[in-house]
């Protein structure tokens, strides 16, 4: 099945190499980026930084996540984190980009289960809300987890990925 070869395809991260990954954040996460695309470097990831570039209050986190999203569902990246005051609207963002799986990780459990069993490619954390030990803890693991591509986890993804296709036909008004 098509889609089945898209999603084990996507799990063929980099593993021998240097992986290159995108940063972004808003405002809410600017600080907390600037920290982990540092530490993040000095553990030998290429780390690419989709902005904010410099912090300013009343700047819009979709500006920086779409484009994040869109590299890593295109490839330019192999993963990416998402950064805003909660990590709720970064991954609200990311979501609406067809092939992304992005979801809001507070635990290390779901960090490496979330790419284990679900192919995540996209972790949001609040910058708000998520210190800095912590943030690098979860970034770390989400990074050096792999997709197992299990039979199951194929069939399940491969299910979404209808919906999202049918999803992407269908053009109905966005609720406000």
């Amino acid at each position: 099945m098509e889609s089945e070869k898209n999603i084990e395809k996507g799990s063929a991260q980099q593993t021998s190499e240097m992986m290159r990954i995108g940063v972004a954040a808003d405002h809410g996460g600017f600080k907390l980026k600037v920290q982990l695309a540092s530490a993040l470097r000095n553990s030998g990831f290429e780390v690419e930084d989709f902005g904010a570039n410099e912090l300013v209050s009343d700047d819009d986190y979709p500006d920086f996540v779409i484009p994040l999203a869109k590299a890593v569902a295109k490839g330019d990246v192999a993963r990416g984190l998402a950064i805003c005051g909660s990590g709720v609207g970064a991954c609200i963002a990311a979501n609406k980009v067809h092939g992304v799986r992005a979801s809001l990780i507070t635990d290390s459990f779901s960090a490496h289960q979330g790419v284990e069993d679900d192919n995540m490619n996209v972790i949001c954390l609040g910058g708000q809300i998520t210190g800095y030990n912590l943030a690098l803890e979860l970034a770390l693991t989400f990074l050096h987890a792999r997709f197992k591509a299990d039979e199951r986890f194929i069939r399940r993804l491969s299910k979404i990925a209808v919906l999202e296709n049918e999803n992407n036909n269908y053009n109905k008004p966005a609720l406000i």
